[in-house]
């Protein structure tokens, strides 16, 4: 599809999505009968952002290892098929349009390196087999990281650090070396995920971090740090998040003074929370992944932002805690939600409805019709007893949708719920 014609594809899937919402919201069931009656929305959906950059855009890459085309269990890329049906085979990536040229060299030269290697790759965990997949990460500047992932099986450490020299050496000094990879990392794991507090991430060459600007602030990108894939487009997304948090600070000017406080939930590395910074008295971030709230604390220090708190632990045990030394704070209180797929716990959507200082609420969604359409409608149906949703109910007020990934049906939905 030309690029139009995959916003206009968005655009319609997105309107549709909300629909739904309204037609939950206003009891409104009959609109079956009538197709144009699916359109209805009770509030605006501005039209879809779209991507600064298209091609090439992914600052992240996972290739993984498997059988290709051809049989040889060394061929690195992505799967096509299914695993129940026996039948997936791995394909490499260089027609991806996603996909920047630096990952997919990356990834050729691993798949040159495993091939010369002596051990054979982990296709299934039980079945033996060592070398696994390996993550790049890229910035802006073309900085490169790349995290070989690798099952140590029953090699002894004297074992595995041979084989460690050998892959940096490969990406060092032998045919590698044209990847000019500013980070080597290495995890040893026995599981499908280790975090760094499970199985550390090993540096062999380098640096232990890069960094990326986004709104002018710096980010410092851990090698499983939360970082969005789309720089520019990430720009865009904050930028609408900000506008929809705080609509009436325009930030340069110096007329309108900060303003109350931002709760921001499942805050990652604090992207939100510190590119909002500059328009409210306080930030306070809840993130479940210790790691990520040490770099949120971090990021905050290294753009010199002192009004911001990270917390960690999960939103539905440290909210309600929370809002109680909240309360009393002058200025009101703006609550921004970021979850992942799965969208945010049925507790954490009781601590934010019942919570009156609350007036504007702005969710980010990445899959607005799955678990997320859940949160929408505990957001804003009546007050319930049973369902222990006591506070106010908020509505939906203002939707934009933003195109965070070119070339594939997926697509950010920023939702403004006020009371």
């Amino acid at each position: 599809m030309s690029y139009d014609e995959q916003l206009e594809l968005k655009q319609k899937h997105q309107e549709g999505i909300l629909s739904q919402l309204c037609q939950h919201l206003t009891g409104d069931f009959q609109s079956h009968f009538s197709l144009s009656d699916r359109r209805k929305l009770s509030f605006p959906v501005l039209s879809i952002l779209p991507s600064p950059v298209r091609d090439g855009y992914r600052n992240k890459s996972t290739f993984s290892v498997n059988r290709g085309v051809d049989g040889n269990p060394k061929t690195v890329g992505f799967y096509v098929g299914t695993g129940r049906q026996g039948t997936i085979l791995c394909i490499n990536g260089d027609h991806l349009l996603n996909m920047p040229e630096k990952h997919k060299l990356v990834a050729r030269c691993y798949q040159d390196f495993i091939r010369q290697s002596s051990l054979e790759p982990c296709l299934l965990f039980h079945t033996g087999g060592h070398w696994r997949e390996v993550t790049v990460r890229t910035n802006a500047e073309g900085h490169t990281m790349a995290i070989v992932y690798f099952h140590p099986q029953m090699l002894t450490p004297d074992e595995v650090a041979v084989h460690k020299a050998e892959l940096l050496d490969y990406f060092t000094q032998g045919p590698g070396s044209l990847c000019q990879l500013d980070s080597v990392f290495f995890q040893e794991s026995t599981m499908t995920r280790c975090t760094h507090e499970e199985s550390p991430y090993q540096l062999l060459h380098g640096q232990p971090h890069i960094y990326e600007e986004v709104l002018g602030f710096k980010f410092r990108i851990s090698p499983d740090a939360f970082f969005q894939v789309n720089q520019s487009a990430a720009e865009v997304l904050y930028s609408t998040v900000r506008n929809l948090c705080f609509p009436n600070n325009k930030e340069g000017g110096g007329r309108t003074k900060p303003a109350g406080t931002l709760l921001d939930v499942c805050c990652g590395t604090g992207a939100i929370g510190i590119t909002v910074s500059p328009l409210v008295d306080r930030v306070i971030g809840i993130e479940l992944i210790e790691q990520a709230v040490v770099d949120a604390r971090h990021n905050a220090a290294l753009n010199n932002v002192l009004k911001c708190e990270f917390i960690p632990g999960k939103a539905e045990v440290v909210l309600p805690g929370l809002m109680s030394h909240l309360s009393p704070a002058g200025g009101g209180l703006t609550a921004v939600v970021n979850p992942a797929r799965a969208g945010l716990h049925h507790r954490v959507v009781r601590a934010l409805r019942n919570e009156p200082a609350i007036r504007r609420l702005v969710y980010v969604s990445c899959k607005p019709e799955g678990e997320a359409m859940r949160n929408f409608r505990e957001l804003c149906c009546a007050p319930s007893l049973q369902k222990k949703l006591t506070g106010e109910a908020f509505s939906p007020t203002l939707a934009v949708p933003v195109d965070m990934f070119p070339h594939t049906p997926h697509c950010e939905l920023v939702l403004l719920f006020e009371r």
